[in-house]
């Protein structure tokens, strides 16, 4: 609680108090009774109950007000300043790490106690302390009998907190409304600035470069982007992995299988771009019904495909890249509850939220299909159908919600069997696909 109002009450009080021939401790006592009153009158004005609602919103400024924006970007501006001013550098990071070499009590299994944890705060510099608390020592105890926490595992999380601050500062840079959230254009934005600074990336071709930006954000996107509302917030892209995977590709050094496996790499990017490709037969930049029927292994049923192109946004009744690459994401990610979500809204034909013995016999209808095709014999639904209700073990158990799919942990599989032939087909022979000798 700040006590300058009450200091400048009190002296303008004392001014107007004759204080001529009065002893010292009359004047003390004095002072303390002006101050007392003084504290007594401003305590009752804090609590004293608020005129109407506060104000806790404040909106945008437009286009249309230069001043307030001038103004809010010149406080924008002066804001990064000071978090900026606040983080660490390498110099920071080098002389705190010799503080922790220099001051451990068991240099040879490289522990600290929490003495000399407060040592190393004492002797670090100012903007260095805050990361140095009680309680990131109590959060690094690894179970050690007498509470020693190893001096790497100190000076590991103190790089971390550092790059989430740089991290986060960065990316708010490019918040163009300042309220904590980035939108699709914000994060192509930024992509677009850090592309130079990714060797990995560097044998891109320009015209390859918006394609590739496209790619990346529709990992944020459609993982983070839950509600759909075209904005990701920003700690929700710091806590999760994604940026990692991204700025992996400094690695002038990664292998070629860790490329292979990471979404944002190139050769990653050029294959999904490229399967776009290899679809569009007619080369139009979009793919058709006919056409994406070729995805994978060519066996995704009709009655799915249906469902795909009634619920995802097309043009004219084509897909376009950015919505392919929402369907692949999906598909190849079917355990995860953001892909669920995607392929439960697909499934739910009558929209209800839930899916039932007819909404499940409609798309099985489509894997009977192609095991005719196939010159299979077709598997009676009714004998699908228990096994279906028996993987999920709904809370209704004549009705399957989202809910109940991501919570009995083989949402995947009960989707490939409804969605693919090859899925269904992996599922019904998979005691013969396990008794199978392995292959080198």
């Amino acid at each position: 609680m700040s006590v300058a109002p009450q200091l400048a009450l009190l002296r303008k009080r004392l001014e107007e108090i004759k204080v001529a021939g009065k002893s010292k401790e009359e004047l003390q006592a004095i002072e303390d009774s002006k101050f007392q009153q003084c504290l007594k009158e401003w305590t009752a004005k804090r609590q004293a109950p608020p005129k109407g609602i506060p104000r806790f919103f404040e909106r945008i400024p437009k286009e249309t007000e230069p001043l307030r924006m001038k103004l809010r970007d010149a406080a924008r501006t002066n804001l990064f300043k000071r978090k900026s001013l606040q983080l660490l550098d390498n110099d920071d990071l080098k002389e705190l790490y010799v503080l922790l070499d220099q001051n451990q009590s068991f240099p040879e299994e490289q522990l600290m106690t929490y003495a000399d944890f407060q040592k190393v705060q004492s002797l670090a510099r100012e903007k260095v302390k805050p990361y140095l608390t009680a309680h990131t020592f109590a959060k690094l105890q690894q179970g050690d009998p007498q509470g020693r926490i190893p001096i790497m595992s100190i000076f590991n999380y103190v790089m971390h907190k550092v790059w989430l601050d740089q991290t986060r500062v960065g990316l708010s840079l490019f918040d163009a409304t300042g309220q904590g959230y980035l939108t699709s254009t914000d994060l192509e934005n930024y992509i677009i600035e850090l592309l130079p600074n990714l060797p990995q990336l560097k044998g891109l071709e320009e015209s390859f470069h918006s394609f590739y930006v496209c790619t990346a954000v529709s990992k944020f996107l459609f993982f983070l982007d839950v509600a759909r509302a075209g904005r990701i917030r920003i700690l929700d892209i710091l806590a999760c992995s994604f940026l990692d995977e991204l700025l992996e590709l400094r690695d002038e050094d990664l292998s070629k299988e860790t490329q292979e496996q990471n979404w944002f790499s190139a050769p990653s990017a050029l294959k999904v771009y490229g399967h776009y490709l290899n679809l569009d037969r007619d080369h139009n930049g979009m793919l058709s019904k006919t056409e994406l029927a070729s995805y994978g292994s060519g066996t995704l049923t009709k009655p799915f495909l249906d469902r795909v192109f009634e619920t995802c946004l097309t043009y004219a009744g084509e897909m376009d890249y950015k919505t392919y690459l929402d369907l692949v994401l999906a598909l190849e990610n079917r355990a995860e509850p953001q892909a669920l979500a995607f392929l439960f809204k697909i499934l739910d034909i009558k929209e209800e939220r839930y899916l039932d013995a007819f909404t499940l016999n409609y798309f099985f209808r489509g894997i009977q299909e192609q095991m005719k095709a196939h010159g299979s014999e077709a598997v009676s639904f009714e004998d699908v159908k228990d096994e279906l209700f028996d993987m999920v073990r709904p809370a209704d158990p004549e009705k399957i919600t989202l809910a109940d799919l991501v919570a009995c942990g083989q949402g995947d599989t009960f989707v490939s069997i409804l969605i693919e032939f090859h899925g269904f087909w992996t599922y019904e022979n998979r005691e013969a696909m396990s008794s199978e000798p392995s292959q080198d």
